[in-house]
């Protein structure tokens, strides 16, 4: 229980580094930006090829692979089929929503976590192959067409998850575990280097982004964002629970971690895109600040609770 209050700490304090380095001026202004950009085409595909170049395959075809991913979709649609009858969210802010409502925070949380509660990150590499292989390549693919950066045509569509650096890292290394090939130290050193670089350089860039922002859940972003934390918090573990327990008779260490998996925050990722396309990143930043509040409690309970 320890470890994972202390590993929400680590994180908070990194994020404060950020946000202090933009109070005192220590960086220019938009250089959460430039950060963002590096975290995506550099450091985190490194981080990706790591994790998913020592995974299971085994593991990405379980029964826990089940649960997770299919309270990712079912998560995706209530909040989109809600956002319509209830909102006045639409467009990119609506698809962004929907992201931060169904996209978690396996890298940089989801593994240490994991270690944590159940003793390994096997359950990371499922959520990592949704969220990569169809989330981000259809979900960019919606955004461009929505944000009018390019007409997409369906070969264009296809085509997308080939042209994106963090989708190529997720193959690259699924290739490698698959083949049960060792990559030598010289290989692999620039990537252990890169992907160290990730989840700082992200948390950093997040809190510099919190310098000058209102309080979370002010004016025209509060009802989507408490959606978004609302389907973290709450509805993600509960549907993951329901179709681990009742579906799959699963318990224990089995139960706990696709549940863990359902309950991590909004993915800094997320707000990486809201960057990239210039919309909704308010309601993304609040959403994802929330969230990883909420998370600690949750899972913390979690484990508590249905032990291993």
């Amino acid at each position: 229980m320890t470890e994972v209050l202390a590993g929400f700490v680590g994180l908070g304090v990194v994020v404060a580094i950020g946000y202090a380095l933009a109070r005192w001026e220590a960086l220019p202004s938009g250089a959460d930006v430039t950060l963002a950009r590096l975290t995506f085409y550099a450091a985190t595909p490194a981080l990706l090829f790591r994790t998913m170049a020592s995974a299971d395959v085994a593991e990405i075809f379980s029964e826990r692979a089940v649960v997770s991913v299919s309270t990712a979709l079912l998560l995706l649609v209530l909040y989109c089929v809600g956002a319509r009858l209830f909102s006045s969210l639409r467009g990119a802010e609506l698809t962004l929503g929907a992201l931060s409502a169904s996209y978690v925070n396996a890298g940089n949380l989801g593994i240490p976590l994991l270690v944590v509660a159940v003793g390994h990150a096997a359950d990371i590499a499922p959520i990592v192959l949704l969220q990569l292989l169809v989330m981000v390549p259809v979900g960019f693919a919606v955004l461009d067409r929505q944000t009018g950066r390019s007409v997409m045509s369906i070969g264009k569509i296809l085509l997308t998850p080939l042209r994106n650096p963090l989708v190529i890292a997720v193959a690259l290394g699924l290739l490698v575990t698959a083949a049960g090939v060792r990559l030598p130290a010289p290989v692999m050193s620039p990537v252990h280097l890169l992907a160290d670089m990730a989840v700082p350089i992200m948390l950093i860039a997040f809190g510099f982004s919190l310098r000058g922002a209102p309080l979370p859940g002010q004016g025209e972003v509060r009802a989507p964002m408490w959606a978004a934390v609302a389907a973290r918090g709450v509805g993600a573990p509960l549907i993951a629970w329901t179709i681990g327990t009742q579906i799959f008779d699963l318990a224990g260490a089995e139960l706990l971690g696709p549940v863990v998996v359902a309950s991590l925050p909004t993915a800094q990722n997320v707000f990486v895109y809201a960057m990239r396309y210039g919309r909704a990143v308010p309601m993304v930043r609040d959403t994802i600040l929330v969230s990883t509040l909420v998370s600690v409690p949750v899972v913390m309970t979690l484990v508590a609770v249905i032990g291993t």
